[in-house]
């Protein structure tokens, strides 16, 4: 389905990221899996798309820094010739009370989870462009259609992806390139089983299917976003969340 592409996931060392990178990778992709601080975790996903026959490298590089992402993304095209799916999956928390927040928890929320994309985005664009083709998957939140106590550095930077997404698509539609938007819901993952008990039983009970999701059903919708079959779909915002935002 995606043999000879070339997928850039960012943040793919653990959770949803990893399992993106493992679905695209299953499907035939060659994966670049971008991390940040944990070369032991990018590692492991790289070894295991390798399990899996699969292809696929590690690549460091902090999203949220403007000229660094810019150096990562030459640096792959002169390496690999092209890009054909960029995941847009790094994200950070910083949880608080906005009363009680600082600027810096703002900023660095801010910062990864949104302008992280406008970083990838912006230096991958060009080459888009000039293939006429592209797939951009960019990964928002429950928590930016519906907000979430606690959270609103984390809600807003969400909510500026899906934003970003429906502008970008209608930037670079005409030249045959789709930007879509997936909404995981609670997911389980390292960062959501870190919740109290009482917390997770009473988000339980806001989804309609009364189960959490799995990363690895977050990674099937983005690898169907990736493929010929979606070749028609743009500007959208899936959410995978069993009907919690509904």
């Amino acid at each position: 389905m995606l043999s000879g592409k070339v997928a850039l996931v960012t943040g793919a060392g653990r959770g949803i990221g990893k399992a993106i990178a493992l679905s695209l990778a299953k499907k035939g992709a060659f994966v670049i899996v971008n991390y940040c601080g944990s070369e032991q975790k990018a590692q492991e996903t790289v070894a295991e798309i390798h399990f899996h026959g699969g292809r696929g490298v590690a690549c460091q590089c902090d999203v949220s820094d403007f000229s660094a992402c810019k150096e990562m993304i030459d640096l792959l095209i002169k390496e690999y010739g092209h890009i054909d799916i960029l995941v847009n999956n790094a994200g950070i928390t910083r949880d608080g009370l906005v009363m009680k927040m600082s600027e810096e928890e703002f900023d660095e929320v801010v910062n990864v989870n949104l302008k992280g994309c406008f970083h990838t985005i912006r230096h991958l664009s060009r080459q888009f462009l000039k293939q006429k083709s592209g797939k951009i998957i960019n990964i928002s939140s429950v928590s930016g259609i519906v907000g979430n106590p606690g959270q609103a550095n984390y809600c807003a930077s969400k909510a500026g992806v899906i934003g970003l997404t429906k502008s970008v698509a209608r930037e670079l539609g005409s030249r045959g390139i789709t930007v879509n938007a997936v909404a995981p819901g609670w997911i389980d993952t390292e960062m959501t089983g870190s919740l109290p008990e009482a917390v997770k039983e009473k988000l339980k009970g806001q989804i309609l299917l009364g189960r959490t999701g799995t990363a690895e059903e977050v990674g099937e919708v983005v690898a169907f976003l990736a493929s010929p079959s979606a070749d028609y779909i743009t500007g959208q915002v899936i959410s995978v969340d069993g009907g919690m935002a509904l």
